[in-house]
């Protein structure tokens, strides 16, 4: 969630509307710092803070040890049933929930690292007993830690270490004296078990494991631009009124050539939708787990074991590392904010990461140098302007917004802070919503007595032990005044700045012999250099994420001279001219990108509208028209409204979402014919071509996959790539997906010649976009080794 929570928007709008007509104008027409200090006073205890208190009061940000005892006794169900990745995430859920230093939570530790030892990881499960003991893990109950410990250090390899273990288990139960309990009795014979394995593989070691098919990850060629940080030395940084700051090719570039390699300034992982556990359906408790619960906080690594924040519940970190460093960089400031910061939006919290990362020194700087100078240029759009106009900026990038004095452009705050706000092009109501949220957070800094850790002047030990101030006056202090002044600067950046960071997640998939995955939004973050690229609805690069770090490739040939193209969403394959347009409004320009001219010039329609296109009922012509849709076969009198074929398309998808959901269900059978006759129903009135024909197509592939119907699959998915070739390219990353899905049916399927077919067009193609080390890369490669393992006369059998 971008912006604040509807409640709050919908408080603000009511507040704006109260305004004289006089104060609207006058807060309308206010540059950054004055509105500040005008929100300071509009910002009324009694009415918009009450408000956003109680609001804050549904956000759950601290530590509950009711939740954690329900998550605790979830997971345990859920391990009972051998869901043991589903229970290691209700096991980290319960620990977020617990106070630091309590058995409570040494046992969510030790009950995690059970699972973890079930699934294999077993360097992650010793980690998880150190958390246990290191926490107080109930004496009584150690041997049976102690027990998974030894499994954990011989399944390693490490025979001394799990020999030394045992010993102190076996000691421990003697000195407790309860050798003769059932339990203790079973914990004897196992460790004796063991011992003998232990001697066995002493005397008749493992040879060691090769890598298979000695796979080695390819290193790009890399030369660092001198005067943008992250960028190629095949690009060089333009200017001009028109186009404003944007990236040329200094020379010819080649598909699949990495064009920028950038780490995030700031990033803020989004929750995203919630997720049912599989497996725990049946129970009162809510087990839905969100982004917070499955990837890391701050490097945005997938989480298996998350360390959880000692002060509240919402963070959470792949290693204490991170935890640390997260902590001393800015988590100490808004750890107690977190209830504040889910309901104001990730927009917000990342104007206030922002400042923190940047410290009190450079933003008070960059602030004051924005209130300096000729009165003209302290708009940066109409500096922009005033540089255009300027004939030294033939010369290179010296004085461009956001170089620096040597003329560099590089990932600094001073980056940052030079996006353009547009704060006159904003919509007076929008801004005072950000206005007020950003205000809010900031007194309630000042009212926590953080405001010294925001201005880096304590450290975070003195911090802790500092006292709440009372504050005589409803205002801020003058430094969190030019806090507040950049964070609503930053707040409006993001409307146009923003970059979402995303990931391939992987679906539930049934047995889980194709992986099918989907993009999903992960994080919103700044990156200066990403922004410099200009939108184009026909781009010519790809973007590829990396925890918080953003690759950028050519998609295509790119001639020396022509400028580099991002995508900022709408795409000429998935959206009409006009959608396209409507969409891109909020980003304060009109797209006239050469995919647009040649749409709005002509009377053709375009791909998306031809191919997503509806047929006659009766003899499957398609038809046209407008409210009320007419047969093209003139021999064929048939006509249909518009609004019931709309309808008859809700109905459709609503049947196939019944079947997914069969499918998650492991009801394979009923899924598959719920869809066989989906596909009846959709080849009565929908285009051959229609994008949803070729959704449905991919879903009966995922299904008889789960049914172990290779061939089957096989040929479901191939029609589903043919519809998908159709509408995005047959070099488009969308067809590598598919493709990569493809060669996992034809490997498990036993069909070598096809698979490995596959496998080298998905690799050409997923290498181009996505970058040689990438996983789908590297999972491909090690499907291919495989089946080159195979006999030859296998392979020259298939």
């Amino acid at each position: 969630m971008a912006l604040p929570v509807e409640e709050w928007r919908l408080h603000a709008a009511r507040g704006w509307a109260a305004l004289e007509p006089a104060e609207r104008e006058r807060l309308a027409a206010a540059p950054l710092q004055d509105a500040v200090r005008l929100g300071c006073g509009l910002l009324r205890p009694e009415a918009e803070r009450a408000a956003l208190w109680r609001l804050s009061q549904r956000e759950t940000a601290g530590k509950d040890p009711r939740v954690a005892r329900g998550c605790r006794e979830e997971g345990n169900r859920l391990f009972g049933r051998r869901r043991y990745r589903a229970a290691a995430t209700l096991y980290s859920q319960a620990a977020s929930h617990e106070l630091p230093g309590t058995p409570e939570i040494s046992i969510c530790f030790a009950n995690r690292s059970a699972a973890l030892f079930h699934l294999g990881y077993f360097e992650v499960c010793l980690e998880d007993i150190a958390r246990a003991e290191s926490h107080g893990y109930p004496d009584r109950l150690l041997p049976k830690v102690l027990l998974r410990k030894a499994e954990c250090l011989l399944c390693l390899g490490r025979l001394r270490d799990a020999a030394d273990i045992l010993g102190v288990l076996e000691k421990k139960i003697a000195m407790d004296g309860t050798m003769a309990s059932p339990t203790e009795q079973a914990l004897l014979k196992k460790s004796s078990q063991l011992k003998i394995k232990i001697r066995e593989r002493e005397t008749c070691p493992e040879p060691p494991r090769e890598a298979c098919g000695g796979i080695q990850r390819q290193s790009e060629i890399w030369e660092e631009n001198d005067s943008i940080s992250g960028a190629s030395s095949s690009l060089s940084l333009r200017f001009n009124i028109e186009r404003g700051r944007h990236l040329v090719a200094s020379q010819d570039i080649l598909p699949g050539q990495s064009l920028v390699k950038e780490e995030a300034f700031v990033s803020v992982l989004c929750a995203g939708e919630s997720l049912l556990l599989p497996g725990s359906g049946e129970t009162a408790l809510d087990t839905r787990v969100t982004n917070a619960d499955l990837y890391c906080h701050r490097c945005l690594r997938q989480l298996l074991a998350s360390v959880p924040c000692r002060g509240c519940s919402y963070a959470k970190y792949c290693s204490q590392d991170c935890a640390d460093v997260a902590w001393e960089q800015y988590h100490r400031t808004e750890c107690s904010l977190g209830a504040l910061l889910l309901t104001l939006g990730v927009f917000c919290h990342v104007a206030l990461r922002t400042v923190l990362l940047a410290g009190f020194a450079e933003v008070s700087r960059l602030v004051e140098w924005s209130h300096s100078g000729d009165e003209n240029l302290r708009s940066p759009e109409v500096r922009c302007k005033h540089l255009g106009e300027s004939p030294d900026m033939r010369a290179g990038s010296r004085g461009i917004p956001g170089c620096n004095d040597s003329g560099q452009y590089q990932n600094s705050y001073q980056a940052v802070f030079n996006l353009l706000p547009h704060a006159e092009k904003h919509s007076p109501e929008h801004k005072f919503l950000c206005m007020l949220s950003v205000v809010a957070i900031c007194k309630q800094l000042q009212e926590a007595g953080l405001e010294a850790a925001v201005l880096n002047r304590e450290s975070s030990e003195k911090q802790s032990k500092q006292k709440t101030r009372e504050k005589t006056s409803d205002e801020l202090s003058p430094e969190l005044m030019i806090m507040a002044e950049a964070m609503l600067r930053h707040v409006l950046q993001l409307q146009c700045n923003a970059q979402a960071i995303t990931v391939m997640q992987e679906l539930e998939s049934g047995d889980g012999a194709v992986v099918n995955k989907k993009p999903v939004r992960l994080a919103t973050a700044f990156f200066p250099v990403l922004s410099l690229l200009n939108h184009s609805c026909c781009p010519n690069i790809s973007v590829s994420f990396n925890g918080t770090a953003a690759t950028v490739r050519a998609s295509q040939p790119i001639p020396s001279g022509q400028e580099i193209f991002h995508c900022y969403g709408p795409h000429q394959h998935r959206m009409k001219v006009a959608e396209r347009q409507q969409c891109l409004s909020q980003y304060f320009f009109e797209c006239r990108c050469q995919a647009c001219l040649d749409e709005l010039e002509s009377d053709v329609k375009s791909v998306v509208s031809r191919r997503n296109s509806f047929c006659c009922p009766s003899c499957r012509a398609s038809l046209q028209g407008e409210d009320v849709l007419c047969c093209s076969n003139e021999a064929c009198a048939v006509s249909v409204s518009r609004e019931s074929l709309l309808h008859r398309l809700q109905d459709l998808q609503q049947q196939i979402k019944k079947a997914l959901e069969l499918l998650r269900d492991r009801k394979a059978d009923q899924a598959v014919k719920m869809l066989l006759k989906c596909q009846r129903n959709a080849g009565n009135f929908l285009s051959p071509e229609h994008l949803l024909m070729g959704e449905i197509e991919d879903h009966l592939a995922q299904v008889y996959a789960t049914l172990g119907s290779w061939q089957e699959a096989a040929r479901h998915l191939e029609r589903s790539i043919e519809i998908v070739e159709l509408h995005h390219g047959p070099s488009s990353v969308e067809i590598g997906h598919e493709l990569f899905k493809l060669a996992q049916i034809l490997f498990n399927g036993f069909a070598v010649s096809e698979a490995l077919s596959t496998i080298r067009r998905a690799e050409e193609i997923l290498s181009v976009h996505c970058g040689p080390q990438s996983t789908q890369i590297q999972e491909l490669r090690e499907m291919k080794a495989c089946l080159l393992e195979l006999p030859r006369s296998v392979l020259q059998r298939t």
